[in-house]
């Protein structure tokens, strides 16, 4: 069950100041998202893309960045193909694991801004945790089957 929607847009050029600066680097991405930044040179364009991620996450959990977790527990990586993962370490993690959470993810970037989409769904079948509302519009569990 859906339990969460964020998301997020990231103007690249704010980005790509930040990460001129180390401290931003470390306090903000983690040592797997580092690494795998780095073998892209450090494309602005992609940094700002996973840190529209963290703000996306921060925003489907209802908590905000630095409340519940800092933005280096979230990173945001590509599979073989290039599809876009979260990896959780951290008290991250401990509040996706608690909450029995599956995060989706997804990234684009065109001209001046990278975004960020990202659900949570329920893979723990418990009713929403405090910072997890219900969706509006009429979302409802399905319907028993026969």
């Amino acid at each position: 069950m859906v339990v969460g929607i964020g998301i997020d847009i990231t103007r690249v050029a704010r980005i790509a100041k930040s990460i001129a600066r180390p401290r931003f680097i470390e306090r903000v991405y983690g040592e797997a998202e580092r690494e795998m930044l780095s073998l892209r040179n450090w494309r602005a364009e992609s940094a700002a893309a996973n840190f529209a991620a963290k703000e996306a996450f921060s925003k489907a959990l209802g908590t905000g960045l630095w409340r519940e977790f800092s933005p280096d527990e979230a990173q945001a990586l590509r599979d073989d193909q290039g599809a876009p993962f979260f990896s959780f370490t951290g008290r991250a993690a401990a509040l996706v694991s608690a909450r029995g959470l599956t995060a989706h993810l997804s990234l684009t970037h065109e001209g001046d801004y990278a975004a960020a989409f990202v659900v949570l769904e329920s893979t723990a079948g418990l009713p929403p945790g405090p910072a997890q509302r219900a969706l509006p519009f009429g979302f409802l569990p399905p319907f028993p089957t026969r």
